[in-house]
């Protein structure tokens, strides 16, 4: 019987807390409504009906109609490429993400690029990374860079010197503070499988090997660094020697000179 009662209260609290919430996102999504309203009658101007996203949506996500609401709009403070009609959305994939209430903008949509470049016998593949695995956000196309994956035991080496075939900033999308979420290298068949499943399963890091070894650049190198190093163990100082105890260097004699006669009379 006292269990039957803890069941019963257990049910009871959880049951008022579900209420309490549902009221409390009620009141946050009435303030919201609210608080557009009031842009509305505040700004005045004409209004007309867009899309707006209902939830979160991750970049690479494709748009579907259930993702979408339509809400009227100040025509004045709409974003660039708003969208109007659902047809124009649903089916698309989004290359930078959407935020829930946004604008639906066609400048989120991934646009696939007609100067691809890729390699012969590569094949583009397209990882996502953070600027912190991505030396910072640096990276460009047209760079080398390689690739590991790390896990919660050891670190691998998968990709050697994959070349850079494009990445989100240089495509331009909005991605909040500008940071790196994508970037698409060429990758030899036999090593698009690794990775696709260690994009999936640990985290990839990208890192930007130096410049190739030149052999001459280092010889000259070492010789510039003997140099330095001889030139520190002998410096160079100044003579003091006494030009008294070198009669070779000046005539300290007072005797005059043999090309001047002493004798008056040989001449």
């Amino acid at each position: 019987m006292k269990v039957n009662k803890s069941l019963l209260a257990g049910a009871t609290s959880a049951l008022l807390c579900a209420g309490c919430l549902g009221l409390y996102l009620a009141q946050i999504n009435g303030e919201v409504e609210r608080a557009r309203n009031e842009a509305l009658t505040r700004y005045g101007g004409e209004q007309i009906e867009i899309c707006v996203a209902n939830r979160d949506i991750a970049a690479g996500e494709v748009m579907t109609d259930s993702m979408i609401d339509s809400k009227m709009w100040i025509a004045d403070l709409l974003p660039e490429g708003a969208i109007t009609n659902r047809v124009d959305a649903v089916g698309q994939q989004l290359g930078s993400p959407i935020l829930k209430g946004e604008v639906v903008s066609s400048k989120r949509f991934y646009e696939a690029s007609s100067t691809l470049d890729i390699p012969y016998g590569f094949t583009a593949v397209s990882i996502p990374v953070r600027d912190v695995q991505a030396v910072g956000g640096a990276l460009e196309a047209g760079m080398s860079v390689d690739v590991y994956a790390t896990g919660a035991s050891s670190t691998t080496l998968l990709v050697r010197e994959a070349l850079v075939l494009e990445t989100n900033q240089n495509k331009g999308d909005l991605v909040s503070s500008g940071s790196t979420s994508w970037i698409t290298l060429a990758i030899a068949p036999g090593s698009v499988a690794e990775l696709i499943a260690a994009a999936q399963n640990l985290e990839l890091y990208l890192t930007l090997p130096n410049a190739p070894f030149d052999p001459s650049q280092s010889e000259a190198e070492d010789i510039y660094e003997d140099e330095i190093e001889d030139a520190a163990s002998n410096p160079y100082t100044p003579s003091t020697e006494d030009p008294e105890e070198n009669p070779g260097s000046t005539n300290t004699n007072d005797e005059p000179s043999s090309s001047l006669s002493s004798n008056p009379k040989e001449g």
